[in-house]
């Protein structure tokens, strides 16, 4: 009896502490978090007319360049090879199960059909095309979830003022109406929940550019305002924010930006996973640049990047792989080739990641792991001729090498499973054993 009082109290102040919070997720909304965390895989597109200069996709900031010169860019920008369906058959062939792309960057340009401003792909380019809207249809016809990215930060409008730290050579004027610029925000935001069918996550980015401590943050941007707008058209449509600063009230997932979860290497993550049941997302680029930069031919190899999945999913983390298209709206030949690569690689070893959890252990020397029900995936990532697994919570039914099924040998021991590796395959990435138990908790 005391125990079950105990649980019904532990119920009752998880949802009280909801209720506190103000948010409290739609069932649709959670159903989501969980198909987005069995995704494993996403792809990340980062376009905008920035890709005619082919210098990346903060060329406007670098170079760097005054707002009125950038914006004949617009002028100019004609994507003729641009097609949606092709673009999506490619994702899917490389074996992910929704894509991410930019609908407005920092460079304030939209890259759909938006009322809120002239300054957009239709209106301001001789192209006419609403590319959200041709991708939303190619996406809705192959089953892949389409995401969009938006950012905060605006280097084009006169009201995002006060300035930030960033675009500070756009040559605006030093006033503005910054209520004015949110109300801009939420319009668009409005058109994109409303004229696309159902997003799968909108991807924010930017508020950084303004710093502040995570309160200050909260009252200059009104985030929780303007997650309730997104949330009340959309219930199950996920919030990100690539803030940097863990997770705001409202938001349904956490981002890590070039980093595995937990990890802050390149400056730009929170150092500690928030929430344990949050769906999390590590958005990596294939080569040194997120938008299109000519000179850039430093990608990451198919095994680099097929390391970086398998560790993802042990971290309980999707992969965002991002690429920067060219600006008549091909894809980079590297960047198909080893999409292609990673599809044939999941196409055999997707059982391994699709739907996995994180293991029960950190990353070790010879590798990492996933579990999915009773069975812990061992991804071998060093070549090894016995390891130790240091997990001992169940009893082993048994070992197999996943490629041929074939009987991998074991001991376990009270610090772990001991196994004896078969011989791995000369420029085999990822070596996978298959762990049974009789029940993991």
């Amino acid at each position: 009896m005391k125990k079950i009082t105990a649980t019904i109290a532990i119920i009752l102040a998880s949802i009280f502490m909801l209720h506190a919070q103000g948010y409290v997720p739609s069932e649709e909304n959670l159903r989501n978090r969980k198909e987005f965390s069995e995704a494993r895989f996403g792809i990340f597109i980062h376009w905008g007319i920035y890709s005619m200069l082919g210098d990346g996709e903060w060329a406007m900031h670098n170079l760097p360049m005054t707002f009125e010169e950038y914006s004949h860019l617009a002028a100019g920008f004609y994507p003729s090879r641009f097609d949606a369906k092709e673009w999506v058959r490619l994702f899917k062939e490389a074996g992910a199960k929704y894509m991410t792309i930019t609908s407005r960057h920092h460079d304030g340009f939209s890259m759909f059909a938006t009322k809120a401003s002239p300054y957009n792909i239709v209106d301001a380019t001789p192209f006419r095309r609403d590319v959200l809207k041709e991708l939303s249809e190619a996406c809705a016809e192959e089953g892949l979830k389409l995401n969009f990215y938006y950012s905060h930060l605006d280097w084009s409008r006169n009201d995002y003022y006060p300035r930030g730290n960033t675009g500070r050579a756009a040559g605006r004027p030093e006033e503005g109406d910054w209520n004015s610029y949110l109300r801009f925000m939420n319009a668009q935001l409005t058109e994109l929940l409303t004229n696309y069918g159902p997003i799968g996550c909108i991807w924010f980015d930017g508020v950084w550019d303004k710093g502040g401590s995570h309160e200050e943050i909260e009252k200059t941007w009104k985030l929780s305002e303007q997650y309730r707008m997104i949330h009340s058209i959309q219930p199950g449509v996920l919030i990100g924010n690539n803030h940097h600063l863990g997770v705001f009230e409202g938001e349904d997932m956490q981002m890590f930006e070039q980093d595995l979860p937990g990890q802050n290497t390149a400056g730009h993550s929170a150092n500690s996973v928030v929430s344990e049941t949050l769906p999390l997302e590590t958005c990596v680029t294939m080569n040194g640049n997120w938008g299109y930069q000519v000179r850039d031919k430093a990608y990451k190899s198919v095994s680099d990047l097929i390391r970086l999945l398998v560790k993802a999913a042990s971290n309980n983390a999707n992969l965002l792989l991002n690429i920067g298209p060219r600006p008549d709206g091909t894809i980079p030949e590297e960047a198909a080739q080893r999409l292609k690569a990673m599809g044939k690689w999941l196409e055999k070893y997707g059982e391994t990641i699709y739907g996995t959890t994180g293991g029960f252990m950190k990353e070790q020397s010879w590798g990492v792991t996933t579990r999915k029900d009773n069975r812990l995936y061992i991804h071998v990532l060093n070549p090894s001729e016995t390891i130790l697994v240091p997990f001992s919570g169940s009893r082993l039914l048994s070992a197999v090498n996943f490629d041929d099924g074939s009987k991998v040998r074991f001991t376990q021991l009270p610090e772990g499973i001991v196994l004896t590796l078969p011989e791995r395959q000369e420029g085999q990435t990822d070596q996978i054993i298959t762990l049974t138990f009789r029940q993991l908790q």
